[in-house]
């Protein structure tokens, strides 16, 4: 039995990753903004999958101290997790920016999932087998440090995918830098049917179960243990090469001392 969090898992893949898991006996730590949905959705896959193992953690992941507070309650509950799912992402938004100015897809996207693994960091190291699944996207464009320091105003389309590169970018180097544990960054499969794509797109092309079959797959099969440092693309059904820039040493460098620096001014 693993414990394993997954983040944004109240609806969409996030909550079909879940269900699947917790169907298989897993210990379950679901994640929501809204308590409401989060204590519904708790007594939902309890009663669809007969496990009684799932536990819920409320945070904003565009609000910093937010998701500080979500590390101290996970640390004071839990003495270790194996999987961390950093499935929570946003396409559209009715804010643009987060408290502190930052794009809103750069905040969740990106900075929340980097912030939220390193502080639970200890946790995944008391793991025998940890593992953690990022949720990249076929969308990766080249990241503009000045957009992500709230320096230029883009277009949701483009933070949206600049997000998502920087996620896997800072994902290969995570893997580097923490061998011990198993590192994938996934493109789930283009236009899953999701709410997120529907307000996004109008339409999807293919099921959300797509997406949360592989998650599945990554998160626990142990043929995928030694993939540490990998991109798996959904749409190909196979590990694959992400955008180049996250083979660039220097721009993964740049990218992750401008993130420290926002995370400490």
């Amino acid at each position: 039995m693993k414990t394993i969090l997954i983040t944004g898992s109240t609806d969409g893949v996030g909550k079909l990753t879940a269900t699947k898991l917790a169907k298989s006996g897993h210990q379950i730590l679901l994640h929501g903004r809204n308590s409401e949905k989060l204590k519904n959705t708790i007594s939902e896959i309890k009663e669809k999958t007969s496990n009684s193992k799932i536990s819920g953690f409320v945070s904003d992941l565009s609000d910093f101290n937010s998701i500080e507070k979500m590390i101290a309650e996970i640390s004071n509950e839990f003495s270790s997790i194996d999987i961390l799912i950093n499935n929570a992402g946003v396409f559209k938004s009715p804010v643009q920016q987060n408290q502190d100015n930052l794009d809103m897809r750069f905040a969740v996207n990106y900075v929340a999932p980097y912030l939220l693994t390193n502080g639970l960091l200890p946790l995944l190291k008391n793991s025998s087998s940890p593992r953690i699944i990022n949720l990249s996207s076929a969308a990766q464009a080249t990241v503009s440090i000045e957009a992500l320091k709230a320096n230029k105003v883009i277009s949701s389309n483009e933070a949206y995918a600049q997000s998502k590169l920087a996620l896997t970018m800072w994902s290969f180097a995570f893997a580097k830098a923490n061998p011990s544990i198993t590192t994938i960054a996934v493109n789930p499969g283009s236009l899953l049917n999701t709410t997120m794509v529907k307000e996004a797109y109008g339409h999807h092309w293919s099921s959300a179960d797509k997406g949360a079959d592989i998650l599945y797959e990554l998160a626990i099969s142990e043929k995928h243990k030694e993939n540490n440092g990998k991109y798996f693309d959904n749409d190909k059904g196979t590990f694959s090469n992400a955008h180049n820039d996250a083979y660039n040493q220097e721009k993964i460098n740049q990218l992750i001392s401008e993130t420290n620096k926002i995370l400490t001014s």
